[in-house]
């Protein structure tokens, strides 16, 4: 298929970016204006507290310069994935993010001077001033950080060893993407083919057994090669982030890395609480699996391929449009409306074209619509990948449409929510209208592939981080032999009996780069178990339900992230969500089978 030039497609296709700039040209002159706003913002260093006006003032331009300087790299950023040869925007980017770098220079003395303040004169300002008791929440976050802040010099330090922190990470990258080397293996054809980051997944989802079973053996095998460097640098990593809590004076690392978003250990302690609970519906599903590919032993090189055979689902884009808007009626008609008006006003830019960036995102600035860029290719995967970018902007409309600019974003913990209540939309949706069993199924399928994926599995890593920490924290190191006995104990919890545990599967920590993201991952679970929650509670209640998620989706930054969602009726620092969500896969789990006449 010849792919084609971007100005062979048609404009009802590609995003209108003028709600961001008209012209180059207009970008020229922000630019030109966030230049002399960084300068003039300098002069107030030293004096944030002399005065409350001062203070006002300081606050104000400081958001003022980062609403133009997230206009000015949007655009750039936009401009540039809609042909990544075109060096002209390339330019534009890397000129914003200079921008951006001089800029954070320019503010770097803000919150210093705030958090070395005094808290009663801060407070005084804000109580006593009614514009700065708007920013209330937004200087409360800054001054929690108070405890945990070095004097000036310490913290300079610990600056300047950001880069020198970084280098696990960046090791492992390199070692990972760039310095193995993996043999070819055979195709479902017999032919010799590379085996690469990118073609493992694939090779691992096909019909033939001994296809999965070569790459899985041989993929690994690399990685049994370097498995003593691989340990030393998650060693390096976690006793990384031990040294920093301990110097900031945070109770764990674990602590240290769910600050930033006021988040208390035991929601995720609950959440991996609640997925043990589950998982004897797990268990069945693998043994469902097992049943349906016609295997007298479940191996983990088999977990990857459909288990519904020869259903092929071919959805032109209009179509795909209208399922979308039917899936989300639910949420009733000004939502519909904006999605529409997302249609029509060209938020989407849809279809491949040379040079454009692959993969999809919703993506925008406070002053702009929330865009969203798609690849389409008219498959079923394309569909959710629609209706998913379609919650991210639509909680971006609505958060901008109900926010100031300095609550105008959301916490990454809530981030995908609204896109993944979408597609449990978009699932019950299609379970409900599809007529063909076979279709039905692969629904179901991929449905159950997205709980395996989002919940089990992340939470499986997210236990993972919790252990190895533990242990370097109490005195112990990671040695390799050491992380795949914790690994591959963690597997035969999570998989049970039903899938044989094969050796090599011990060592897949060594490939995942989530291990560096310091406590990241368990945020996919808590985030897809939030939404099937609001998604069921909707479905079941109706307007009431619907209204809370509306607040939520309206609340931006205004509050800490777990607030938001109880507007919600979502309360994360108890185990239900995750109980309820899982729930749902018990069933769907049960209804598969029931649908195949199978027995569990």
């Amino acid at each position: 298929m010849t792919i084609k030039e971007r100005c062979q497609i048609s404009k009802a296709f590609q995003w209108d970016l003028s709600s961001l700039f008209e012209s180059d040209q207009s970008w020229e002159q922000l630019f030109e204006s966030a230049k002399e706003d960084i300068e003039e913002i300098k002069v107030w260093q030293g004096r944030i507290l002399e005065s409350s006006p001062t203070f006002l003032t300081v606050i104000e331009s400081s958001l003022a310069l980062n609403r133009k300087l997230g206009r000015l790299y949007t655009y750039a950023k936009m401009k540039s994935d809609e042909n990544t040869k075109d060096s002209v925007y390339q330019t534009l980017s890397s000129r914003a993010e200079t921008l951006g770098v001089a800029a954070s220079e320019a503010t770097s003395y803000i919150v210093p001077e705030l958090l070395s303040g005094d808290p009663s004169l801060i407070q005084q300002y804000v109580e006593g001033n009614d514009v700065l008791t708007g920013y209330g929440h937004y200087i409360d976050e800054i001054m929690r950080y108070k405890p945990h802040t070095l004097s000036a010099a310490e913290e300079k330090i610990m600056a300047q060893a950001g880069e020198i922190m970084s280098t696990p990470h960046n090791v492992f990258n390199m070692l990972s993407n760039a310095d193995l080397k993996f043999p070819n293996v055979k195709n479902e054809k017999g032919e010799e083919v590379p085996l690469t980051h990118g073609s493992f997944i694939p090779l691992m989802k096909s019909n033939e057994r001994q296809v999965r079973r070569e790459a899985f053996e041989t993929f690994y095998s690399v990685y049994e090669g370097h498995k003593n460097t691989f340990a030393t640098l998650i060693d390096a990593e976690v006793k990384k982030n031990v040294f920093g809590s301990r110097v900031k004076k945070y109770d764990s690392a674990r602590d240290a890395a769910l600050f930033g978003n006021n988040i208390p250990t035991s929601v995720y302690d609950h959440l991996i609480e609640a997925v043990h609970e589950a998982l004897p519906d797990f268990y069945k599903y693998m043994k469902l699996r097992k049943h349906l590919l016609g295997l007298d032993a479940l191996h983990m090189y088999d977990v990857y391929p459909s288990i519904i055979k020869d259903v092929k689902m071919e959805i032109p884009y209009e179509s795909a449009k209208e399922m979308v808007l039917n899936s989300l009626e639910p949420l009733g008609s000004d939502y519909v409306e904006i999605v529409k008006r997302a249609y029509e006003d060209r938020w989407i830019d849809v279809y491949e074209n040379q040079g454009k960036r692959s993969g999809a995102y919703s993506f925008g600035a406070y002053d702009s619509k929330p865009y969203i860029l798609l690849n389409y290719q008219e498959t079923l995967d394309d569909v959710f990948t629609l209706t998913h970018e379609m919650g991210h902007s639509m909680h971006s409309y609505y958060t901008r449409a109900h926010q100031p600019y300095v609550y105008g974003n959301y916490s990454i913990f809530v981030a995908e929510v609204a896109s993944t209540t979408n597609e449990a939309l978009l699932n019950d949706y299609l379970l409900k209208t599809i007529e063909g069993k076979q279709e039905k199924l692969f629904i179901l399928n991929h449905y159950l592939e997205q709980f395996r994926g989002t919940i089990f599995r992340q939470t499986m890593f997210a236990e993972f981080e919790r252990e190895i920490h533990k242990h370097v924290e109490s005195g112990g190191a990671l040695t390799a032999d050491r992380l795949s006995e914790i690994y591959g104990g963690l597997n035969q919890t999570y998989y049970g009996d039903e899938v044989v545990q094969d050796e090599q599967i011990r060592l897949e920590w060594a490939r995942i780069p989530h291990f560096y993201y310091d406590f990241y991952v368990f945020q996919y679970a808590t985030g897809f178990s939030a939404a099937i929650a609001l998604s069921n509670k909707m479905l079941e209640e109706g307007d009431q339900a619907v209204t809370a998620y509306k607040t939520f989706l309206k609340s931006g930054s205004s509050n800490y992230p777990l607030e938001v969602l109880k507007l919600a009726g979502v309360d994360m620092t108890t185990s239900q969500p995750v109980k309820d969500a899982l729930k749902v896969f018990g069933k769907l789990v049960d209804e598969m089978a029931e649908t195949l006449g199978v027995t569990l």
